[in-house]
């Protein structure tokens, strides 16, 4: 058996040779010819994994390290017969992590109250009077659930929108699979927008989605809103988020279009800008390895595969409580493990190294709520 490798997915190299040929390459470096005996691809988003890369081919599993599936033809892998996998949920930690450091920073730099934590966990900083944020999250899967969960924690109100997670909960409660305590209100995408002092973005880039953050989407939005994308870059329309990004209070983005030929100008006017790192996590990267080759063991029926684990050399010790905490207590917790105003000057300074960045970016620790 062969397996072809994405040689930058962290903590594989030696783990299939005992079962197999391996070959590592740069995503962007399988080819036709070079995967053409394969048995078994194991990638990242940045190897696209169509009719033009796999026919003629021996390949009959491909193996994502990432949540998203948008690099790969569904279709046509199903009509070759190739099982095709991903780590759903792999780098949830990471994002959510990254959504509320971004926030936090961007309000310390601002100097804005961002959330009173009204009757919940961390020490007000004003009055009873300061109304709580809303917090609308759009996507509520593995991330966008974990947002969601770690914003209410904070003290958000949290508006969630995802139309197929709605019609699964309500299935789920129509059947009683679901309590009534655990069911959850979602908002239509305009009323999110028009309500939601901030929206990030945790979909899935599909037909659908594609673009779905464009002039209609920002002009609903409120004026002095907070914008974060941290899913697929092609979500937005970069054009239309530049007309209106006057309006906002603060922009964050960690995705872009035409990937690594990034928008200069968006760029620029974005107040948080990062390589497309948000869920470069230690604990993210550890999961993302350890389901491809599960997977890769699953359908071969290897059994020391199907069992691979990889155990940690250090402990993570980032537990977190927001209780007794101030707004710029949180923001300095948040900011000492993932210090992201620094990744953000550095891509903004070197944008044309944004591959490099990403590659040489050091995995940083999550932390945990208690």
């Amino acid at each position: 058996m062969k397996i072809v490798v994405d040689r930058d997915i962290p903590f594989i190299e030696g783990v299939f040779e005992p079962h197999a040929d391996v070959l590592y390459l740069p995503g962007k470096d399988f080819t036709n010819e070079s995967i053409k005996d394969a048995d078994a691809l194991v990638i990242r988003t940045r190897t696209r994994c169509n009719a033009a890369l796999l026919d003629g081919t021996s390949v009959k599993m491909i193996a994502t390290a990432t949540i998203g599936m948008d690099h790969i033809d569904l279709p046509y892998c199903a009509s070759a017969g190739i099982t095709v996998s991903n780590a759903a949920g792999c780098n949830a930690g990471g994002v959510m992590q990254y959504v509320f450091t971004s926030l936090y920073a961007l309000a310390g730099k601002k100097n804005f109250l961002l959330n009173p934590c009204h009757g919940l966990h961390c020490t007000r900083v004003t009055g009873d009077n300061v109304p709580v944020l809303k917090l609308g999250v759009i996507g509520v899967g593995n991330v966008g659930g974990k947002v969601a969960k770690m914003g209410e924690y904070l003290g958000f109100e949290v508006f969630r929108c995802d139309p197929a997670k709605e019609r699964e909960q309500t299935l789920a409660f129509n059947s009683g699979n679901l309590h009534l305590k655990d069911f959850k209100d979602y908002y239509s995408l305009e009323y999110l927008l028009e309500n939601c002092d901030i929206v990030t973005m945790h979909t899935d880039l599909n037909p659908t989605s594609r673009g779905m953050a464009g002039e209609e989407f920002f002009s609903r939005m409120k004026e002095g809103a907070i914008f974060i994308n941290s899913s697929r870059g092609e979500i937005v329309d970069e054009a239309a988020l530049e007309a209106n990004i006057h309006k906002f209070r603060g922009v964050v983005l960690d995705v872009w279009c035409n990937e690594p030929e990034i928008n200069r100008n968006l760029l620029a006017q974005a107040d948080i800008a990062t390589p497309h790192i948000a869920g470069y996590s230690y604990e993210g990267k550890v999961n993302g390895t350890v389901m491809s080759v599960r997977s890769v063991g699953k359908h071969f029926s290897i059994p020391a595969l199907e069992g691979f684990s990889i155990v940690p050399q250090e402990k993570n010790n980032n537990f977190f409580s927001a209780e007794g905490k101030s707004q710029e207590e949180i923001n300095g917790y948040f900011s000492n493990i993932f210090p992201i105003f620094e990744h953000c000057a550095d891509l903004k300074s070197n944008p044309q190294d944004f591959e490099k960045l990403r590659a040489n970016f050091n995995y940083r620790r999550e932390f945990y709520v208690i």
